[in-house]
């Protein structure tokens, strides 16, 4: 089973929904960064369960530990571990679905690999272990403000609902204001409205996430194997409920001439920019200086109320189920704080890969 991911930077995830505690391992990352248990903490805080009346109800403080990599306030150059101990399992809830998978969920896949896996709460298999992206994230975000490098995460569609778009720093003001983490004020209402209905329905609704990273330097990535869209798009299709991935137009590429999207170099306060950002800011599979902008497609929670077709794997018949527990009736809120983090993952990887950010001391 493959829980590792990065070259250099590499963060390797551990846990269980609901076992002892979930959590992440952090190789790679550079002595004498300035690092706390607060640091991480606020970016953990962003997809804490329990927060709103659009997100699961279940409590937990999500309150993180660091084990190891941190001396004197700074990061010593050896792997940090940080930990988040689970306080709030209800396992009675998921003991139907030892042999029935729920729709939807890769219990099926899990059942058919393993035979032996753990199924409460969705076991390794849940969103829970995302905490350990977020300690990652953290630890990358950190790392990349050194540089000058921000990255956001915003909500542009709940099922139907489409915001508008919004600048970054508009962005960055606005998406604390609403618990949809939408920048746009009027839709965020509309979204929130729409999926506390799919919530009173028993169902369940999914939405469009978008990230955006700023200052990043042109270099960035592999002209083949290694493109840095291709692995932004590794990691974020690698997040549970994501089904698709965007970079820039993304999809709409396929709807237009290259005279009408292809990016055109200007002199800007002599500076190299482009006059658009149809690329999202990679092109040729390396970084060009612009805002890397990529959008993700998530499912709708899949863990819904109403009764549904399923089967006994070990009677081998059909079965009527009906999933109890407390779950997101939509997951895009809290994604938000998951795509930021596995953004940031990748770009701190190239970073260092590329030669931006000295891989064992930031003081050389």
């Amino acid at each position: 089973m493959s829980n590792s991911i990065g070259e250099k930077f590499q963060i390797t995830t551990f846990g269980a929904s609901h076992g002892v505690a979930v959590g992440a391992i952090v190789d790679g990352c550079p002595a004498n960064l300035e690092l706390s248990a607060e640091d991480i903490q606020k970016e953990l805080d962003k997809r804490k369960p329990g927060t709103s009346s659009v997100t699961t109800p279940r409590k937990e403080d999500d309150e993180v530990q660091i084990l190891s990599g941190i001396f004197e306030g700074k990061t010593d150059g050896t792997p940090i571990c940080g930990v988040v101990f689970n306080k709030n399992q209800k396992s009675k809830d998921y003991s139907m679905f030892k042999n029935t998978p729920r729709p939807s969920h890769g219990d099926f896949g899990w059942m058919m690999k393993y035979g032996h896996y753990d199924f409460n709460g969705g076991g390794r298999g849940s969103g829970r272990v995302t905490i350990g992206h977020v300690i990652g994230g953290a630890i990358a975000k950190k790392l990349l403000q050194t540089q000058n490098i921000e990255i956001i995460s915003h909500v542009t569609q709940i099922g139907d609902i489409k915001a508008e778009k919004q600048d970054f720093t508009t962005i960055k003001e606005n998406i604390d204001k609403n618990p949809v983490r939408c920048a746009d004020l009027e839709a965020a209402n509309e979204m929130e409205e729409l999926i506390l209905a799919k919530k009173q329905e028993g169902d369940s609704v999914g939405g469009i996430v978008e990230t955006i990273a700023v200052n990043v330097p042109a270099g960035l990535g592999e002209p083949i194997f290694e493109r840095l869209d291709g692995d932004l798009a590794r990691i974020l299709m690698n997040i549970g409920a994501v089904k698709g991935v965007e970079i820039g137009l993304g999809f709409d590429v396929a709807t237009h001439t290259g005279s009408e999207i292809n990016d055109e170099y200007q002199i800007n306060d002599n500076k190299i920019t482009t006059k658009t950002n149809n690329s999202g800011g990679i092109i040729g599979g390396m970084s060009n200086g612009m805002p890397i902008v990529s959008r993700i497609a998530v499912k709708p929670t899949p863990s819904i109320s109403k009764c549904q077709e399923s089967i006994d794997i070990e009677k081998m018949e059909n079965k009527k189920i009906e999933i109890k527990g407390r779950h997101d009736p939509c997951i895009c809120p809290r994604v938000t704080a998951v795509a930021e983090s596995s953004t940031a993952i990748v770009i701190a990887d190239h970073m260092i890969r590329s030669g931006f950010i000295h891989p064992t001391n930031l003081e050389k």
